[in-house]
């Protein structure tokens, strides 16, 4: 098997020695100091994995991040000095898979790289590509959604979250269980970030005209997936 594709978006060149120097044996390494070079590189290629930096010239990380999140599903770890739980949030809400904060250990990075790609690899290989229900179709070779007809367009986190809920029909789902099927058993975040995806997520699901409440709340305990009856 070749060597994977990383794409390091940052505009510190000791940053981008260091983790070439650590992730190199695994990875064909393109680098980028400004987040309009990043995009082209996005649309022109497929990266098995993103390191982003926020403060970046030409192009913030988070509206990066945000663009990223609308061509491509490619993991994203989000490097950065920013270490405020705000924008730790914002990181997730926006699509970033893991955030880590500078200065870091290159040996605890390198670890939280594997388990991105352990996550991201595991969801890519499950056997049920498409998930078919009144009014809904749900299709993970492409991560689109239709509902009654229209294409909805979906972060690969709004999508991966979907995912679970119609995978798991009429069952309550408590926001722990969320967390660690979505989210990773590493998430070290807050549960606020779980309910504004499932906030937007809403809010995209019930833009279309006519379409069923399909995600419901189960007050004091969490959320369930509803099918409609195809009357």
């Amino acid at each position: 098997m070749g060597k994977r594709q990383l794409l390091i978006v940052d505009d510190e060149e000791y940053i981008c020695n260091l983790l070439n120097l650590y992730l190199n044996d695994d990875f064909l390494i393109t680098t980028a100091c400004d987040g309009h070079i990043a995009l082209s590189n996005v649309v022109q290629k497929k990266f098995d994995l993103i390191v982003l930096d926020i403060m970046l010239p030409g192009l913030s990380g988070w509206e990066l991040c945000r663009k990223i999140r609308t061509i491509s599903d490619s993991p994203i770890i989000m490097l950065t000095a920013k270490d405020d739980p705000h924008d730790k949030i914002l990181g997730f809400d926006l699509g970033a898979d893991d955030y880590v904060t500078k200065p870091f250990n290159p040996g605890e990075f390198l670890a939280r790289v594997k388990a991105v790609l352990r996550r991201f690899n595991s969801a890519s290989a499950e056997t049920l590509q498409i998930i078919n229900y009144p009014g809904i179709v749900l299709n993970k070779e492409t991560f689109q959604v239709e509902i009654l007809g229209h294409t909805l367009e979906l972060t690969s986190k709004e999508f991966s979250l979907l995912w679970f809920f119609a995978s798991n029909p009429g069952i309550v789902l408590q926001r722990e269980n969320i967390m660690q099927r979505v989210w990773g058993f590493d998430y070290m975040g807050d549960t606020r970030t779980i309910d504004n995806t499932i906030k937007r997520l809403r809010r995209k699901l019930e833009s279309i005209p006519k379409a069923p409440l399909y995600i419901q709340t189960v007050w004091g305990l969490g959320y369930k997936f509803e099918v409609p009856r195809d009357e």
